[in-house]
């Protein structure tokens, strides 16, 4: 009996679901795109010669060129669900199996990746070119560690290592949810971008910063517990082992051949998902109490976007400001605040313009100073570039 009324209540969960949210099947961009990038090595692979390197160019392509076009061309979701809603969203296991079904595709894809970057007939530069575009979807791949990371289960949080174990890049899981979300918007975060900092700039700051705060906060976690930092209970090691089991299993499977394109794909992947971290607190800051402590984050402490077609890939992750409000709410549940600031356009459509420190500053810093009313005395500056700033504005920096 009780089973059976379990069972109801799931199916009134599910039908509840469906009604209220109209994107349901298209989340399924998400773990498609290992698909995509299956495709892209098919493509390669077996297309004809005069293709290959379009093919082999084929994540870029997707990236910064039609899934900003389509992103145009859809337009922006305003819609946002209500409280009793997000209990309904939140309770539909149908989300977290999408959330874990990237996973073994992505490890399909780079098990493809392998075969075809080895084979005799592969040229170097197709090897990285190749690497560059499975570095695109392994450095989306961050975006579902960082769903995962935030859940309060450990399988998950092993989940996350295994997403992020191409890239090496397992600390994030760390950092992120006990670093970034205690300092976002502050000159501390090593993932905060300040204005007037380039990405060239930022991204030794934010990896070797993410890096060194990993270690700390698991350094003081096993301390807390009697423990050493070199503990088996040390949750970095575990995430390292992963990814040296995975670049083990690749090299034994395909040789030193591979070496290249698992050197770009690590490379390009990491500095994708950091764009996209420069993108999102640029130059915002929270303001400081008398003690020296910080406000809590609120929604205007991060830049927002509300096109369709990106959040579908990203899981809503530019609702950034509910996430950081409600940093274990899922996705499918994130919300929309008037009050945000908002950038001209998605994060896809953003990426190129981060990486032109000239167009950057002139898309993204009128954008910081409109939000401030003129009072730049509120922004997270670069010191270095303080004074430039201020005189570009007018201001006096005294």
């Amino acid at each position: 009996m009780n089973a059976s009324v379990k069972m109801t209540n799931a199916s009134v969960v599910v039908k509840n679901a469906a009604g209220i949210d109209k994107k349901r099947f298209g989340w399924l961009l998400s773990p498609g795109l290992p698909v995509i990038g299956m495709g892209i090595l098919a493509g390669y692979h077996f297309g004809p010669k005069p293709t290959k390197k379009i093919f082999a160019l084929g994540g870029p392509l997707l990236l910064h060129v039609i899934i900003p076009a389509v992103d145009g061309l859809v337009g922006a979701d305003e819609n946002n669900p209500s409280d009793d809603e997000i209990k309904v969203l939140v309770n539909d296991p149908y989300y977290d199996r999408i959330v874990k079904l990237f996973i073994p595709l992505q490890m399909a894809a780079n098990l493809f990746a392998g075969y075809v970057v080895t084979r005799q007939n592969v040229s170097m530069l197709d090897q990285i070119l190749l690497g560059v575009s499975m570095g695109a979807i392994n450095g989306v791949a961050v975006n579902t560690a960082h769903e995962l990371c935030h859940r309060p289960k450990k399988s998950d949080h092993y989940w996350s290592h295994m997403t992020l174990a191409p890239l090496v890049y397992n600390h994030f899981r760390i950092e992120h949810p006990y670093g970034h979300h205690k300092r976002a918007a502050t000159p501390e975060d090593p993932a905060s971008s300040k204005m007037g900092e380039t990405f060239y700039e930022f991204w030794p700051r934010t990896v070797f910063g993410g890096l060194k705060s990993a270690v700390e906060i698991e350094h003081k976690r096993l301390k807390r517990k009697g423990l050493s930092f070199f503990s088996k209970e040390n949750e970095l090691f575990h995430g390292w082992a992963m990814s040296a089991g995975f670049h083990a299993v690749m090299l034994k499977l395909f040789g030193k051949k591979v070496t290249p394109y698992l050197v770009t794909q690590a490379f390009y992947g990491v500095s994708l998902f950091e764009i996209i971290n420069y993108i999102e607190h640029y130059g915002l800051k929270r303001s400081q109490k008398e003690d020296g402590s910080y406000a809590r984050t609120m929604p205007e402490h991060s830049w927002n976007n509300n096109n369709i077609v990106t959040n579908l890939f990203l899981y809503q992750l530019q609702r950034h400001s509910d996430h950081h409000a409600y940093p274990t709410r899922p996705f499918q549940a994130l919300r929309h605040f008037d009050e945000a600031p908002e950038l001209p356009s998605g994060y896809a459509t953003m990426l190129i313009p981060a990486l032109i420190p000239k167009l950057w500053f002139k898309m993204m810093d009128q954008r910081v100073f409109d939000h401030y009313e003129g009072d730049l005395t509120k922004a997270n500056i670069l010191p270095k570039r303080r004074a430039q700033i201020f005189k570009k504005f007018g201001l006096s920096a005294d």
